[in-house]
């Protein structure tokens, strides 16, 4: 039963990534999410680790949110 509200929850979640994310707004805000969190550039900072994974952690939210709105229904 949890995990089946679970599920329900989490399509739901997705549902709404895709909606917002999906409106001229959102993809908008994409454009600049990508331009800023390295989407298509390298994170690495030469001679500064921190720097690099301060950088990789802003990417990894905008890969995380790029799979919720690419998610495919089951």
């Amino acid at each position: 039963m949890q995990n089946e509200n679970s599920n329900k929850k989490f399509k739901e979640l997705i549902k709404q990534y895709k909606t917002v994310f999906g409106s001229n707004d959102g993809k908008m805000v994409m454009d600049d999410l990508e331009k800023r969190c390295f989407y298509n550039v390298t994170t690495f900072s030469k001679g500064d680790t921190n720097e690099t994974a301060f950088f990789e952690g802003q990417r990894n939210v905008l890969l995380f949110i790029k799979s919720m709105i690419n998610h495919k229904e089951e």
